[in-house]
């Protein structure tokens, strides 16, 4: 089924040269009616940069000088874009050719749904799962569901999720307009990672849901997983301690907070541990939060002034993986 409804399209791509020639023609192939498409290229030196010259056309892409992370330049992107609603692609994401129709079918349908994701499958073993929404565990991990599981079609329900992520994720562009932080939608000082796990949380507590599309399928190339994490730069993990701790103090509610104190603490003594014994180049991830603590506390005034959900929904999001719609 093809809507008319108009969809605009953001890339951000940072030395993509290997993945970004097959995305862009997944992106092309859509059967979607008006929808229009901005790559936002980070300061690519790898090559991507030539490629994006001949895959795109002038308005289509945005060559920045300096590389301002996944956030910074998705809100570029969403704020020189005007579509009804916002795909977030990742440039390792390669969509079948109804995967926007079919998300954009589920969203029409409800105006209570702010975000949508579809079945992301391991571009290297389609047959296993890479992501089917992303969901919270009483020690305050966000991970993704049915990660690195065969399909079986055990996610084979449309349904109610915690979250959507980030590498594929269909907005609305009315809810990113509602949660926004001043003019950030994803926050800029996560720089990157975690950043659709802090927007999940907050359109959650704004009282904006998120649908699990399972007819909508994609092929993901992901490269950062717990499994991955030795072999990760330390730059990458040393953001990933910080932004943890920065999505809580934006986001928790006292009662969530007492509810979940010992395995959050647990975990938190987990990761403390981990990074003093076994990676210490994470340890500045700590002072940089107690520097950000009083800017995320702005953050989170906001928010919580603005909040519509119960405490005890959010709850119910961290003992269960979906929702009935």
């Amino acid at each position: 089924m093809t809507l008319p409804t108009k969809v605009s399209i953001g890339i951000v791509t940072w030395n993509d040269a290997e993945v970004i020639g097959r995305c862009l023609e997944c992106v092309r192939a859509q059967r979607l009616l008006g929808f229009d498409l901005l790559v936002v290229d980070n300061h690519s030196t790898d090559g991507t940069r030539a490629i994006l010259t001949t895959a795109t056309s002038e308005n289509e892409r945005l060559l920045l000088d300096t590389n301002t992370g996944f956030a910074a330049a998705h809100n570029r992107a969403i704020r020189q874009t005007t579509g009804s609603y916002y795909l977030a692609l990742n440039p390792d994401v390669f969509m079948s050719p109804d995967f926007v129709d079919r998300l954009l079918e589920a969203m029409e349908a409800d105006g209570t749904l702010g975000a949508a994701m579809g079945k992301l499958l391991l571009a290297d073993s389609p047959e296993r799962l890479d992501s089917t929404g992303i969901y919270m565990v009483p020690a305050l991990r966000h991970l993704d569901r049915g990660q690195g599981e065969l399909d079986t079609g055990q996610y084979g329900r449309q349904e109610l999720v915690f979250g959507a992520s980030g590498a594929a994720a269909l907005y609305r562009r009315a809810m990113l307009d509602d949660v926004a932080i001043g003019w950030e939608v994803f926050d800029e000082d996560f720089f990157t990672y975690r950043e659709d796990a802090d927007l999940a949380w907050r359109a959650q507590l704004m009282g904006w849901r998120c649908v699990y599309v399972p007819a909508a399928t994609a092929l993901h190339r992901r490269l950062v997983t717990p499994g991955r994490r030795a072999r990760l730069p330390a730059w990458i993990n040393r953001t990933s301690v910080r932004n943890r701790f920065l999505m809580r103090i934006k986001n928790q509610t006292a009662g969530h907070f007492l509810r979940y104190f010992f395995p959050a603490a647990w975990r938190d003594l987990q990761v403390v541990l981990y990074c003093l014994l076994r990676e210490r180049s994470s340890l500045p991830a700590f002072g940089e939060v107690w520097r950000l603590l009083p800017k995320m506390w702005r953050k989170r005034r906001q928010i919580m002034a603005r909040r519509r959900a119960r405490s005890r929904d959010i709850s119910a999001w961290f003992s269960t993986r979906s929702q009935p719609m």
